[in-house]
């Protein structure tokens, strides 16, 4: 079934195009090939089946170019649309209406996080040699910062070194899940730069450095399974691995608040992508209530969470379009929107039944996306950790905590 968008009061007339937009092109050139699109990616699949998938994305990318919404999170220099992140924020959830959609919009996890970081801390000759082919489609990259020995809910502890020898730094350090690891042509690798042997309490010891993924040294151990499925999240060894000092991003010891750049806005993205996936799930189950007369509770109640994630994350956003401190208001949705995703997609799956689970609906995926987002970006304890250390720190300060009045 299409989606229903409509226009929102109180938000800017370019908000609402975009969501129309975006909405059009996802009822009109998305959903009705939905199972065509990606059905095909398994090596499994018959050739013609393959380039049949293979025209109707390369179709899809070009309607998108032609309505001027190719590559939201990317400056129009750098080849994206220029959408500012509030409006990129409300595209998000008319994008995830469908599984696999942002992809068809040029924002593709791990490269959309990475460009960003690259058009914020790159220099000219890293924009021009990285960045652009990455936002054409030339170039594939991973984002390199998980250890398999360090929690990675603290990225300070990380001890992957970078050391300066002559004009080269060298790397060494053992990573795991790092994003899109088998087709990457480099990769964003987190990196400790000062005094790898002292104490991990300042955040200025981390640098990120571009490493191509041809370099000696690095290797590619294997894709580690997600949910009983091999998966391109690699573990990667990095021995002696030599790249030029000009790979570096951004001023040394700046590799912690780039990955806080990178992460703060992905988790409002992320937000915002579970909304647009409880959206679809909450008309799938009364779809099928409607057809079936399966009752699994009253249909209203479920909307609520919906709701409720979708004002707690617009919240979220408009604190960080205008620039105000939003780090309470990113933990809170990390760990409520999830567990709220998880309930709706829980329900629908009910009501299904049997065909809840199968590979006719998109809802099995969504669950097992649901589940890990309470692992990524953070686990949800450290986000409740970080709450209530904001909310006392106010507290003992002799302040209140704004609830938005």
């Amino acid at each position: 079934m299409p989606m229903n968008v409509q226009t929102i009061a109180g938000v800017s007339d370019r908000i609402n195009q975009i969501r129309l937009l975006t909405a059009a092109i996802v009822n009109k050139e998305i959903l009705p090939h939905e199972n065509e699109l990606w059905v095909a990616r398994g090596d499994d699949a018959p050739e013609a089946t393959k380039r049949r998938a293979k025209e109707l994305r390369d179709g899809v990318k070009d309607k998108v170019k032609q309505a001027g919404l190719w590559a939201p999170h990317l400056p129009e220099e750098y080849g994206g649309c220029g959408l500012s992140f509030l409006e990129h924020a409300y595209m998000n959830e008319v994008l995830a209406y469908t599984m696999g959609a942002a992809a068809l919009f040029g924002v593709v996890a791990p490269n959309s996080g990475n460009q960003k970081i690259l058009a914020k801390y790159g220099t000219p000759e890293q924009i021009q040699k990285w960045l652009i082919p990455l936002t054409e489609g030339k170039l594939e990259s991973g984002f390199s910062m998980t250890e398999p020995d360090s929690p990675g809910s603290d990225p300070r502890s990380l001890k992957t070194t970078a050391r300066r020898e002559g004009n080269e730094w060298v790397i060494d350090g053992h990573k795991w899940f790092t994003s899109n690891g088998k087709r990457a042509d480099f990769f964003i690798v987190m990196c400790r730069t000062e005094d790898p042997t002292a104490p991990a309490e300042r955040n200025g010891k981390m640098t990120q450095i571009i490493v191509p993924s041809d370099a000696p040294g690095l290797t590619i151990v294997r894709g580690i399974s997600v949910w009983g499925r091999d998966s391109d999240h690699c573990e990667i060894l990095y021995q002696n691995v030599r790249v030029p000092l000009e790979n570096q991003l951004g001023k040394t010891g700046s590799g912690h608040h780039a990955a806080q750049d990178r992460l703060g806005a992905g988790r409002v993205y992320h937000c915002m992508n579970s909304v647009g996936q409880m959206w679809r799930a909450f008309d799938l189950m009364v779809q099928r209530s409607a057809e079936r007369e399966v009752h699994g509770g009253k249909l209203e109640t479920k909307q609520f969470d919906i709701q409720a994630a979708r004002l707690m994350t617009i919240h979220c956003a408009e604190r960080m379009d205008s620039g105000l401190d939003a780090r309470t208001e990113i933990s809170a949705i990390k760990v409520f929107v999830p567990e709220a995703y998880h309930r709706v997609v829980d329900r629908a799956i009910q009501v299904w039944g049997a065909a809840g689970v199968s590979g006719d609906l998109p809802l099995a995926a969504m669950y097992q996306g649901a589940r890990t987002l309470r692992i990524a970006d953070g686990p949800d304890e450290v986000h409740k950790i970080l709450i209530a250390k904001n909310v006392l720190g106010r507290h003992h300060a002799g302040e209140s905590w704004d609830f938005g009045n």
